[in-house]
């Protein structure tokens, strides 16, 4: 049943009570602890509220190993299961943990294995004693050879080819594969860890670092917010540390953090801005990591420390809304959770909003408004892809993923119509009323969890009951809930844009050679949109004009990069497929690298190119980006 269905028309009846209950003298709603479909947890049973790591990297047989003392609570009277998430976890002993550190063993078994939910950790808990509800469970474990979270690179595979390195990325659900845990983003908790790892390298988590003894190889964090178990994030390897300002720095490999450092110059300006508009930063610090090419996220928002694709450093700063959108997730995201991953749009989508208005507060109009088009021109196409593959209703924002990966979840259609919807908001009630309504959310919401029906009912008491004829009712839930986007949203347009384009067509209709176009002034933006928007009939000598001209071959800006190689691969191209190779072997970023080998699957001729080039890659990429290449190329092996 599609979404739309799903809501029903007495939807609205339910939303407006909630509303009035927001409308009343009380800033907070009791969110119910409901069953997450993609989690095996029973919040409604035992919730964890503080996880105590303490493991051991072990390079030569790429696991860790050690254990988790899992703080939970008792929320039902007679309850006596704890259920934990785990998937190819070895679990050795479980325990109950005492005031003085003496454990008790207890019964548990693993459930069956789920592709999806990997499998149940189900533990027999007996009656809390005394006053508190609160008890310490004690799991010794080691990670699996296939945990999903875990990459492990050899020195080779990194910056600096001097030592090995290890990152997590446990979003969305792969922070089973590392921790058992309740891994769901309606459950949140603080941590503290100890991590032990070879002399030489450093560790650093999404926490704050408290030092250890020099020297031993032990790393000390404590992360006092509550956070769900995707947020939680290890890595380690030959880092490096500059300061930036006085709440902000980044990490890197030697060999990149002098580049990185000038890269990110503007981050607690950003940082700045970002608070002036949205409220306090409420996480203390706000540093980078910028990680091995083989990450898989062009971002990842682990709270205190995002984790950065190095395909962010261009040398001239033109990238850095990857940056505020990852800063802005310390509002959106990370201090107000998406209840479940149907509910993504609230997470990227309000975070995709937030990122181009800092953007516009630091680097003024021009460099969002451009954002914007472009964002536009992608969703376009997004939903236009999904049409023709018969899934319309995974354009809608809210999703319903049940039985389905919530990988799945992950398009642009939470980025960008989410954003959208927020823009399209804004033009209807003006930007003040909305600014101060995003104050409002952050603040009631902050550190908790909402779903798609609660923003909506919070969204219709605090913003639109006070205007009541900004948004039509059926228009307002085409948004949220329809497929595609509603009719007569306008359509964003921007000067320099508009030049590349009145360009494009004179270069296209030959009323301008191609030394004529004035490509040293445009920006990476502009780039993008002439290159994203030629047509895949040019003539090989065309190409080759346009590739000299504009130094397209030795482009360091990765998207401008991605954009001309898949012109390069739609127009069959062949002079660029040397530098397609040494793209596709030298980032796994999966935005960069996704689009093309779909082009390359197209045609066997170009799917035996993508074969070989995959063959080298492979050993580099992020096993999610290995799943995705693989599902794409499944023949390889006999090509």
């Amino acid at each position: 049943m599609a979404v739309a269905d799903r809501v029903g028309t007495t939807a609205p009846v339910a939303l407006i009570a909630i509303a009035i209950a927001w409308l009343g003298c009380c800033a907070a709603v009791a969110v119910a602890a409901t069953r997450d479909p993609h989690s095996h947890a029973e919040p409604s049973q035992y919730v964890v509220r503080h996880a105590a790591l303490d493991l051991e990297t072990d390079f030569g047989v790429q696991r860790l190993r050690g254990a988790v003392d899992l703080t939970v609570e008792r929320i039902a009277p007679t309850a006596d299961r704890l259920l934990l998430d785990t998937r190819g976890l070895e679990i050795q002993t479980v325990g109950l943990r005492d005031a003085a550190g003496n454990v008790t063993p207890l019964e548990h078994r693993l459930g069956p294995p789920d592709p999806i939910l990997g499998r149940a950790l189900e533990i027999d808990m007996p009656a809390p004693t005394g006053a508190t509800a609160r008890q310490v469970v004690r799991i010794e474990y080691s990670t699996g050879p296939d945990a999903t979270a875990l990459q492990w690179l050899a020195s080779e595979q990194t910056a600096g080819r001097a030592q090995p390195f290890l990152y997590t990325q446990s979003q969305p659900v792969h922070a089973r594969s590392w921790i058992p845990v309740q891994d769901s983003p309606g459950i949140r908790f603080t941590y503290e860890a100890r991590i032990r790892t070879p002399p030489g390298l450093q560790a650093v988590m999404s926490a704050a670092r408290d030092p250890g003894p020099s020297g031993t190889g032990e790393h000390h964090f404590v992360m006092p917010q509550p956070i769900p178990a995707y947020l939680v994030a290890l890595a380690v390897g030959d880092l490096e540390f500059r300061e930036l300002g006085p709440r902000t720095g980044v990490y890197a490999e030697p060999a990149v953090l002098a580049a990185a450092a000038h890269e990110f110059a503007d981050l607690e300006a950003m940082l700045v801005a970002a608070e002036r508009l949205f409220g306090p930063y409420r996480w203390d610090r706000y540093d980078l990591l910028i990680m091995p090419p083989s990450f898989p996220m062009g971002g990842m928002e682990n709270p205190r420390l995002s984790f950065i694709s190095p395909t962010v450093i261009a040398g001239d700063r033109s990238l850095v809304s990857m940056i505020t959108h990852e800063m802005a997730h310390s509002w959106s995201g990370n201090l107000v959770t998406n209840a479940g991953w149907g509910d993504f749009w609230l997470n990227e989508g309000v975070t995709t909003y937030l990122e181009r208005r800092i953007l516009e507060g630091v680097f003024g109009s021009r460099l969002a408004a451009m954002e914007l088009v472009l964002g536009r021109q992608y969703l376009d196409e997004e939903i236009a892809d999904l049409m023709a593959a018969g899934k319309a209703s995974d354009t809608a924002l809210a999703l319903d993923l049940r039985g389905r990966d919530p990988d799945e979840a992950l398009s642009n259609i939470a980025y960008e119509k989410g954003s959208l919807f927020l823009q399209f908001v804004e033009w209807r009630v003006g930007r003040a009323a909305l600014d101060r309504f995003l104050a409002g959310y952050f603040h009631d919401f902050g550190f908790r969890t909402v779903t798609t029906a609660e923003f909506e009912a919070y969204l219709r008491a605090k913003l639109l009951a006070r205007h009541p004829d900004a948004i039509g009712e059926r228009e307002f839930r085409q948004w949220l809930y329809g497929a595609g986007l509603p009719s007569g949203v306008p359509t964003v347009r921007d000067a320099a844009l508009a030049a590349v384009e009145q360009q494009r067509d004179d270069w296209l209709a030959g009323r301008l050679e191609t030394g004529e176009l004035p490509v040293e002034s445009w920006s990476p933006q502009q780039w993008m949109r002439f290159l994203d928007t030629l047509p895949d009939d040019l003539t090989d000598q065309r190409l080759a004009e346009l590739a000299a001209h504009g130094s397209l071959a030795e482009a360091g800006n990765y998207e401008v990069s991605r954009s001309w190689l898949l012109l390069a691969v739609r127009s069959d191209y062949r002079p660029a497929d040397a530098r397609l190779e040494s793209f596709l072997v030298g980032t796994g970023r999966h935005k960069m690298v996704k689009r093309l080998y779909e082009e390359l699957a197209r045609t066997p001729e170009r799917r035996a190119l993508g074969c070989r080039i995959y063959a080298q890659a492979r050993p580099g990429y992020h096993p999610t980006t290995r799943q995705m290449v693989d599902a794409l190329l499944p023949d390889c092996d006999r090509i």
